[in-house]
């Protein structure tokens, strides 16, 4: 919302010397976000003076039309002669009043204005454009063309008011009465301590049976519609320059006489309007439901298909506006044009206004739906009085007639859908237990009062909360009030007291270890967004039972592409790895760990918790039971070299076995084991897939999988090739370990190291035959590392050679070489009987 500081001081005597920075200041400390002030006129000085134009000689010998013309200024030159100017443009004629910068002046960036020879004539001074000038769009495409009242040599600084200073808010979705001048000027009187003139206070006639018919069908959606009728209206009625110059400064472009004042309206009281050429509606006024399948074309000439829960303003043939959000152009407000043969204008007589309140939660989706943000839906969305829209139909009714010459007709049209006033019942030292700060009753009720409530009561306040703000329903909405117009910085700055030998918890310090661990590797953080389509787990090629596929959807998504909440981090890292890719970084190894979300098994209402207290157990349990489960999940994609090629020798391209090792250095950090079987799942490729396990109460528990990526997920999502990934579960991980890691004693003793070779079927996996090895080792073996993969014609056909190291060390003795070989063929029978291995060269 743009507010001119000129305009501002009409509904509050705000001290003369205060500037828009002060009042800046005033307002942000009123909870308002004033984001900038923009001085208009920066830059500009004199003389700027109104000029006519006495003649104009078409210079022909050029490449591109120029006039050389004769322009009377008074006396603004000192000596009353016609100035010469030297002039492109060619929307004036002789007789217009135009905007004159003569010599010695200097426009907005520096530019200064002397006589110059041009074209081959003289050119003492500019005809100006309201871009030259710096006053925003006026519609006109060239030069600013005056009413034909203003004299020549009057200042033109002051009359188009070229010096203000511009108030740019960014107004919160809770903030809505802040998109009009008569809510900032509230909050600008409430700051200040002064009192304000309410231009929404204004005489208004009470509803009768003669005004334009109107027939609410869904009252609901509309419970209130305004219709005000004015004939005689003259057609080529023109927009003062005052009006014109405030839509400039509040960002709007100036149109028409009627439209102007709807929308000059709209910004001063906050109600969105629309006018009618009553000669174009037919029959009553109606607001329904669409039907589906009914089409419109808007203002904006978009033909659009109506859905079944959008608003629509009726007539007799059917749809003529999309309800708060953009009138239809069959109805529109016609331009005046001149008749060649009679020479009357013909155009837009009788306006029928309308100033309606509609469902903020239709209006926005019915935007949302036709991708059609406007002004009006902007702030019905945002919440608009609705006990405004009398004021403003009558405010537009006497602008029609004092700027167009038009007749109010005597007929008002009002219907209403009852409604009491909204209340709400609050304890008087309610702000004070929510602020830390003792506030008292009289200071309560005097800022709920300033905010437009009724207050009543001692120790527990009835407060009846203005029409204005809807946002106000709950007692912490009236605590924010008391707090924020007390002032946010003088609340004061406490530190939680947490209760001593508190900290993180388990799985906090386990989520913090994985990271450190995963960065230490030589992965890149790469935290997402929590939300996903459905659409990217069809390319994850997930079952149509799979769990991941029951998701939890948004009531109201940030995006309509990504409706719901992740039941994987696979698609927000594939997503990061693919746009780094196409950047140009080509060798990536990311990860996350984040929450993933799944439905609960039977769906609960979460409970409003209180503020003012620490809630109970009971109600945070219940909190908890209503909410979706979300477990902790750490993840890794990677793509392109692992290790890089050098003098120091050749690189290396990422692989499967990367991902299931990055998999091991997480469940390392929670002291877990990995089991890694073979396996085929969702995304991974049949043959290079790895089931994660972990043992759990006793029970083989699958935790996750590693490997490489499908082709055709590969292709799906546009990915490297040979992209790998793995996710694991971490709260499983964590359940499986066995609390803290406790660091390994490191023994002084000397290690034996053993050697063994084993001949298994080629179907047996290294990692099973390993833990065989393990188990069977007993306490004394301190590592052991597969060292070499043999296949050959001398094993046989289907077999092939694991070697493995393994390191035997005990913590109080030097072992034996005895001890050492019984410890080895321990492990040799224990993985003969597991795996069917047989000693090499045995």
């Amino acid at each position: 919302m743009r507010v001119p500081l000129s305009w501002l001081r009409e509904y509050v005597d705000l001290p003369a010397a205060e500037t828009g920075r002060d009042v800046q200041q005033k307002l942000i400390a009123a909870g308002l976000e004033v984001e900038s002030v923009e001085r208009l006129g920066a830059g500009l000085t004199g003389p700027l003076v109104v000029g006519k134009v006495l003649s104009i000689e078409e210079l022909t010998e050029f490449k591109k039309p120029i006039r050389h013309c004769l322009v009377d200024v008074g006396q603004a030159n000192g000596t009353g002669e016609p100035q010469e100017i030297v002039c492109g443009a060619r929307n004036f004629a002789v007789g217009d009043k135009v905007v004159v910068v003569l010599p010695g002046a200097e426009l907005p960036g520096g530019f200064k204005i002397a006589e110059r020879k041009t074209y081959g004539r003289m050119s003492r001074g500019m005809i100006c454009s309201s871009g030259e000038l710096g006053m925003g769009d006026d519609g006109s495409d060239g030069i600013i063309v005056l009413p034909p009242e203003y004299e020549p040599g009057t200042d033109a600084i002051e009359l188009l008011e070229l010096y203000d200073e511009v108030l740019d808010i960014a107004v919160t979705p809770d903030r809505g009465y802040a998109l009009s001048m008569r809510g900032v000027a509230r909050e600008a009187a409430t700051a200040y301590g002064l009192p304000l003139r309410d231009p929404a206070l204004i005489d208004v006639p009470g509803p009768n049976a003669h005004g334009y018919p109107v027939q609410v069908a869904d009252p609901v959606g509309c419970d209130r519609f305004t219709a005000r009728t004015v004939t005689g209206v003259d057609p080529e009625a023109r927009s003062p320059i005052w009006l014109r110059r405030r839509l400039q400064k509040a960002g709007m472009r100036p149109i028409s006489l009627a439209v102007d004042i709807t929308n000059y309206v709209m910004l001063e009281l906050g109600q969105p309007l629309h006018a009618y050429d009553r000669s174009l509606v037919k029959g009553p006024i109606g607001v329904r439901r669409a039907r589906s399948g009914e089409k419109i074309t808007t203002l904006d000439g978009a033909h659009r298909v109506l859905d079944a829960e959008d608003l629509v303003i009726t007539d007799s043939r059917g749809p003529i506006g999309l309800a708060g959000v953009m009138g239809g152009a069959h109805t529109e407000i016609a331009d005046a044009v001149t008749d060649p043969e009679t020479g009357v204008a013909r155009g837009t007589t009788d306006v029928v206004v309308e100033a309606a309140h509609f469902d903020p939660v239709a209006i926005a989706r019915t935007a949302r739906r036709h991708k059609l943000s406007s002004e009006a839906s902007r702030r019905f969305e945002r919440g608009v009085d609705p006990l405004a829209g009398a004021a403003a139909a009558q405010r537009t009714v006497d602008l029609l007639v004092l700027l167009a010459g038009g007749t109010a007709e005597p007929g008002v049209t009002e219907v209403i859908t009852p409604s009491a006033p909204r209340t709400v019942t609050m304890r008087a030292d309610h702000p004070d237990r929510v602020a830390g700060v003792a506030y008292g009753r009289e200071t309560v009720v005097r800022r709920l009062q300033q905010v437009g409530c009724d207050v009543y009561g001692q120790d527990e306040l009835i407060v009846t909360v203005p029409s204005w703000r809807p946002d106000l329903a709950a007692p912490n909405d009236l605590a924010e009030e008391v707090m924020r117009l007390e002032g946010y910085e003088n609340l004061p700055s406490t530190l939680p007291r947490p209760a001593s030998g508190r900290g993180l918890t388990d799985r906090q310090r386990l989520h913090r270890r994985v990271g450190r661990a995963l960065a230490g590797a030589g992965y890149v953080e790469a935290p997402n967004y929590p939300f996903i389509g459905e659409q990217v787990l069809d390319k994850l090629d997930l079952a149509a039972d799979d769990p991941a596929r029951r998701l939890v959807t948004l009531v109201n998504p940030l995006s309509d592409e990504e409706p719901a909440l992740r039941t994987t981090l696979l698609p927000g890292l594939l997503a990061a790895l693919r746009r780094n890719d196409g950047r140009g970084s080509h060798d990536l190894a990311l990860f996350e760990t984040g929450l993933v979300f799944h439905p609960a098994a039977e769906p609960r209402r979460a409970p409003a918790l209180p503020v003012d207290r620490r809630p109970a157990d009971a109600e945070l349990a219940e909190l908890d039971a209503a909410l979706p489960e979300q477990p902790r999940h750490a993840a890794v994609v990677l793509a392109g070299a692992r290790e890089q090629s050098g003098w120091w020798g050749k690189g290396r391209p990422a692989d499967w076995a990367d991902a299931v090792e990055a998999a091991r250095t997480v469940a390392g950090e929670a002291g877990v084991e990995l089991a890694v079987d073979q396996a085929r799942y969702g995304p991974w490729h049949p043959g290079r897939c790895a089931e994660l396990s972990v043992v759990i109460d006793g029970v083989k528990t699958s935790v996750g999988h590693a490997g490489e990526l499908h082709p055709r997920v590969v292709k799906a999502l546009g990915l490297p090739a040979r992209t790998c990934a793995m996710e694991l579960n971490l709260d499983l991980v964590r359940r499986a370990g066995e609390g803290a890691v406790v660091a390994p004693r490191i023994s002084s003793f000397p290690v034996a190291t053993q050697d063994v070779a084993l001949v298994v079927d080629a179907g047996v996996p290294a990692a099973f035959v390993e833990h065989a090895l393990a188990r069977g080792a007993g306490d004394l073996l301190e590592s052991i590392r597969l060292f070499d993969v043999f296949t050959g014609e001398q094993l046989g056909e289907g077999r092939k050679s694991l070697a493995y190291a393994l390191r035997f060390r005990a913590p109080d003795r030097t072992l034996t070489v005895e001890e050492a070989t019984a410890a080895r063929d321990a492990a040799i029978a224990a993985a003969a009987e597991a795996a069917g291995a047989v000693l090499r060269g045995v």
